[in-house]
């Protein structure tokens, strides 16, 4: 089944910069489009991001255990996505996306196309926001239905 038709974006959400990704109206294909850094101003760029690029959605990709557990980095971007989804308000869906190992992929990407790892460093976490919506994308053709896990904020109707 084809996606819906729309662009989306995905984000990886680190302590030191949030990758972003953004994908094609059709769902075909995947882009690096921004890395942002994390801190203080990180939900303000973020929400202009989203209202430049007109999203239908925003995948946040949720830092999982491989046996699918959540630790403290779960916490942490769950907590940030409720943050978004707030900011948002009810303009754009926030959903959360398992993201188990899309910076292992992103790096190996990147070692492949012969980038050193210091050079990795300033295009990692785009290209794992890249891996997240690939991922989603693929979610949502095999399932036909929007993938992942929709975020509320707490003072938004489900």
């Amino acid at each position: 089944m084809a996606p819906r038709n729309g662009v989306r974006l995905a984000l990886d959400w680190g302590d030191a910069r949030i990758g972003v990704a953004k994908c094609d109206p059709s769902g075909t294909l995947a882009f690096p489009l921004a890395t942002v850094r994390a801190g203080a101003t990180e939900l303000d760029q973020l929400v202009a991001l989203v209202r430049d690029e007109q999203p239908l959605e925003v995948m946040v990709g949720l830092p999982r255990s491989l046996s699918g557990g959540e630790g403290p980095a779960a916490v942490k971007v769950r907590a940030k996505a409720v943050d978004l989804a707030r900011a948002l308000g009810q303009s754009v869906p926030v959903r959360l996306v398992d993201e188990r190992l899309t910076t292992v992929t992103a790096s190996r990407r990147l070692s492949e196309s012969g980038k050193r790892v210091k050079q990795q460093r300033s295009l990692i976490d785009a290209a794992a926001a890249v891996a997240i919506l690939e991922h989603a994308l693929d979610l949502e053709r095999a399932r036909g239905e929007a993938p992942g896990e929709l975020v509320s904020a707490p003072d938004q109707a489900e």
